[in-house]
């Protein structure tokens, strides 16, 4: 049976021919709780032209889309700007299916697309190759370590269009091609969790790339990611949160997040908490039982204050914390005042750990780890109070 899909005109010679996955819910680790797209797209031109493809299963839902406008073996091009599978896992199919003329990647992709898939013909390409597709041209641009070694991405100058890659995208599934067509709260939303989980590491990177936009003399009618809808209009208002989200400047905004077993450190983490907001400052708690750790991690991305608390077990610090500190330390934020906190019946490793960890993240700080033995007393939870009011006091002065 053959699968019934139609692409979307994208512009007078683009189609969006990529694949909706309404019920991806784990994204190597990212919770995406609104699914996701993989955006490929065709170019109608005298090299009839595909960039990018799709995760595997969505092969015959891509090929379907374009046949829906020309005859798949009529395709003679094929861009791939990133090896990971989520792009790519469907370029072995699709190439034996349309046996293109070439098939252009970077440097870099060349060789990771030769790892995963053999060597399926490569054209490498790097910043400032183009490729004439008849009546338009495609350009490239290296944006390596955004966020793989091999990406890059590509413009089509005919339609004025930014084939951006991972660049400027979100995970969000959904009937609408077009991110104007979205409240501004989703996307801002999935936007900053998409950053913080994916490209929070490369937050310099990310900067360099923008200042250096102005500098390529691209005149850009649409930027087209490969996740989420795309953009036709307010390139300013992406632009600007992507910088915004790079520069991580902190807000006047506490996370506290912690682990319990018996509710020690849960009542270590509530006085903290309220002692914060005794000072104004906006302030969330975070069980690790009920909230997922990269929802954590876009939660800490905006926060001027994290506190981590968790109990001692086995000589260690409680797993949940372990599991989720390991991650933010990945990611590589920084401009937080960092508080290490804990309970525990005789060892006492855990909030040691804490306050290692964050060592390791390069955060200041300011004020010593505080650990309890069984159950806080009423002094130890005035000492969390204390100890919150005056982490933010600091924090305010900082960012004043």
């Amino acid at each position: 049976m053959k699968k019934v899909f139609k692409a979307i005109q994208v512009s007078a010679n683009v189609w969006w021919v990529g694949a909706t996955d309404w019920n991806v819910r784990n994204f190597h680790g990212y919770l995406t709780d609104r699914g996701s797209t993989y955006n490929a797209f065709l170019i109608i031109d005298d090299k009839v032209t595909l960039v990018d493809t799709v995760k595997a299963p969505f092969a015959d839902e891509m090929l379907a889309r374009i046949a829906s406008v020309i005859e798949p073996e009529k395709i003679d091009y094929i861009i791939s700007n990133h090896a990971e599978p989520d792009h790519s896992s469907a370029l072995p199919a699709v190439a034996a299916a349309v046996k293109p003329e070439k098939i252009f990647t970077s440097v870099a992709g060349a060789k990771t697309l030769t790892a995963y898939y053999g060597d399926l013909g490569y054209t490498a390409v790097k910043t400032g190759d183009s490729v004439d597709l008849g009546k338009g041209k495609c350009a490239f641009v290296d944006t390596k370590m955004l966020h793989w070694p091999d990406s890059m991405v590509t413009y089509y100058d005919r339609d004025k269009i930014l084939f951006s890659q991972d660049a400027f995208g979100m995970h969000l599934a959904g009937s609408f091609l077009w991110a104007d067509m979205y409240n501004k709260s989703i996307l801002e939303a999935e936007v900053r969790k998409y950053f913080a989980n994916i490209l929070n590491l490369y937050s310099e990177k990310v900067i360099a790339l923008l200042d250096s936009l102005p500098g390529l003399g691209l005149d850009i009618s649409i930027i087209a990611p490969d996740h989420g809808p795309l953009w036709r209009q307010e390139h300013n208002w992406i632009i600007d949160l992507y910088r915004n989200c790079a520069e991580q400047s902190p807000r006047a905004k506490a996370l506290v997040v912690y682990s319990t077993m018996w509710n020690s450190t849960k009542y270590c983490a509530e006085s903290f908490a309220d002692g914060v907001r005794s000072k104004g400052v906006e302030v969330e708690l975070a069980d690790l039982n009920s909230n997922d750790r990269s929802n954590i991690a876009t939660k800490a991305a905006t926060a001027g204050i994290l506190a981590c608390g968790a109990p001692t077990m086995n000589n260690q610090v409680f797993p949940a914390m372990a599991d989720t500190l390991n991650y933010l330390k990945g990611l590589r934020f920084k401009n937080k005042l960092a508080f290490a906190f804990g309970s525990c019946g005789w060892s006492g490793e855990g909030a040691k750990q804490i306050a290692a960890c964050f060592d390791e993240m390069k955060l200041e700080q300011p004020l010593p780890l505080k650990q309890v033995k069984y159950m806080p007393s009423e002094s130890d939870l005035q000492e969390f109070f204390d100890a919150g009011a005056a982490l933010a006091e600091q924090l305010l002065e900082k960012i004043k």
